[in-house]
């Protein structure tokens, strides 16, 4: 089995163990055994790899897009991964989201004042500051969608 395919295996076993096999097997119709056999390393299942409808299916329930994230590797790209659980879908608009960047603005420069004053940038303080920037680039990314559906 070739490297590749042995990582997109790993990665099928995860998205099936992240999502649960009971509920794997309910959400693509597939039995244990078949879903078995998609990540299976063996070499009489090495052709075997899971439909991209399943993926689709269990990436809905996943915690993470597990076999997208590989695929994407694979061609030397990256994910980046919104997991705001919001309690409700986002109605606001542009307003909103120049009031959300804002805070999110607020937030990053708070964190780095506090990463700063010390004169030192340890590796949690980096960290934190990257979590920050990412949510502040989320919401642009919000308000860029925001306003080009208002343009339309």
């Amino acid at each position: 089995m070739s490297v590749v395919d042995s990582y997109l295996k790993k990665h099928s076993e995860a998205l099936v163990k992240d999502v649960g096999i009971e509920a794997a097997c309910e959400l693509t119709g597939k039995s244990k055994a078949t879903l078995g056999r998609y990540y299976s390393s063996h070499d009489e299942h090495a052709d075997r790899f899971m439909p991209i409808d399943a993926v689709a299916a269990l990436e809905e329930a996943a915690s993470y897009p597990h076999v997208t994230a590989a695929l994407a590797e694979l061609k030397g790209n990256s994910l980046s991964h919104d997991n705001r659980r919001r309690n409700s879908a986002d109605k606001g608009g542009v307003n909103s989201d120049v009031i959300a960047l804002s805070q999110r603005f607020a937030m990053l420069m708070g964190e780095y004042n506090q990463s700063i004053e010390d004169g030192i940038i340890t590796m949690n303080e980096a960290k934190r500051l990257l979590r920050e920037t990412v949510a502040l680039q989320q919401v642009l990314v919000d308000m860029k969608l925001h306003l080009e559906e208002e343009s339309v």
